[in-house]
């Protein structure tokens, strides 16, 4: 990544991550509904280590959970310091966005459900039904306590 995209310290800007990430995860989002998908939520954004000016960054995704219309990608960012070729890739930063797949005329439309395969599939979808059931939750309370206001 560039300088430009840097704070007073040398590392890059979060934002600039947030973005990176949301872009890998509207693409997979995208393959996996098969067509256009817009971002409705970004659950949870992990900051793990800095990512310096000039590392090579790494994005990583998946669906690990679909329901009607919507799906949770979960993202992994990883970084190289661009010298040192040899040096382990770093896990960066993680996060969970929601997308909605949408039609021509914006409204939400079907996607196909998600068939895990492997144990660490499995883990994925359960954990990513607990934030479902959070969000809704969270969602619900605030929404009583608007209407106690």
């Amino acid at each position: 990544m560039s300088a430009r995209e840097a704070n007073l310290l040398g590392n890059i800007h979060g934002g600039e991550i947030v973005k990176l990430a949301d872009s890998t995860a509207g693409a997979v989002a995208q393959r996996h509904s098969g067509g256009p998908a817009v971002t409705a939520a970004l659950d949870e954004m992990a900051f793990l280590a800095p990512v310096h000016v000039g590392d090579i960054v790494r994005t990583y995704a998946q669906v690990n959970w679909a329901g009607r219309s919507s799906m949770e990608i979960g993202v992994r960012v990883e970084a190289q310091p661009w010298d040192e070729p040899s040096r382990e890739q770093l896990h960066v930063a993680s996060a969970y966005f929601v997308f909605v797949a949408i039609d021509a005329e914006g409204r939400a439309r079907d996607v196909p459900g998600v068939e895990p395969q492997s144990p660490d599939e499995v883990r994925r979808l359960h954990e990513a039904e607990i934030r479902r059931s959070h969000r809704l939750a969270r969602r619900a309370e605030i929404e009583a306590a608007r209407r106690e206001s």
